[in-house]
């Protein structure tokens, strides 16, 4: 197993990319996904009874435009600090990739559906990047403080084929909880089912400088990903 501190993970991909659920096309579920500042209330979007998700730094979500894929965070702020330590014990921090462009999401490695789907759904989005996937980092900030162990974490990229390619980030509740709300994600383990989280499923697309640009659904299609990666790691 790979231990560079610039190690990214992430989830090893089916044969050809995974088919996001469509109850309602994305081109019409973006414009619904409505999210107020951070000091003003929550809003989320739900997953299997989750919390929905704010944007952090008081953003929130436009049509899409400026030339990206991805629904625009307005007004363009600079991300929250993210400093945390990987499955391999190594700190991270958000900063440290400052001239890439970087992909911020929150997962748990028992989650038997959305959080696989996401994490494919960036594998298909890097390799179809190829030599341009040097330009982007992702990372994966947990939302399970006690199931997500070192070993789960570990396996959880190796299944994925995305050990060394995404940064996922693990730590006490305390410790996540600064995150979570600092980026206003909701984390709530549900109560007849205590292996499940009912979390907040967004992928964030931040700036070589810092700021948060793009907003992803966890249904993104991976093209649009590799079509946005470009642009993110040019401002």
């Amino acid at each position: 197993m790979a231990t560079d501190p610039q190690s990214g993970s992430v989830a090893p991909a089916p044969d050809g990319p995974p088919q996001p659920q469509r109850g309602i096309p994305l081109k019409l579920l973006l414009p619904l996904m409505i999210v107020l500042g951070i000091a003003g209330g929550s809003s989320f979007v739900l997953l299997r009874g989750t919390p929905k998700a704010t944007l952090p730094a008081g953003a929130h979500q436009s049509a899409p435009g400026e030339g990206f894929d991805g629904t625009l965070a307005l007004p363009s702020k600079t991300a929250p600090p993210i400093q945390l330590r990987n499955y391999l014990g190594q700190p991270v921090s958000l900063d440290q990739y400052r001239g890439k462009a970087v992909l911020v999401t929150f997962l748990y490695t028992n989650c038997p559906d959305i959080c696989p789907l996401i994490t494919s759904n960036l594998r298909v989005a890097l390799n179809m990047l190829g030599p341009k996937a040097a330009e982007v980092q992702i990372i994966a900030v947990s939302v399970d403080p006690r199931g997500d162990t070192p070993a789960a974490v570990a396996h959880f990229l190796a299944a994925h084929e995305m050990t060394c390619r995404m940064q996922y980030l693990i730590g006490s509740a305390a410790a996540l909880g600064q995150t979570w709300s600092a980026w206003g994600v909701g984390a709530t383990r549900e109560a007849n089912q205590p292996n499940l989280i009912a979390h907040s499923a967004l992928v964030y697309g931040i700036t070589a400088s810092g700021r948060v640009k793009t907003v992803y659904p966890a249904s993104f299609e991976p093209g649009q990903i590799a079509h946005d990666v470009p642009r993110l790691a040019s401002q």
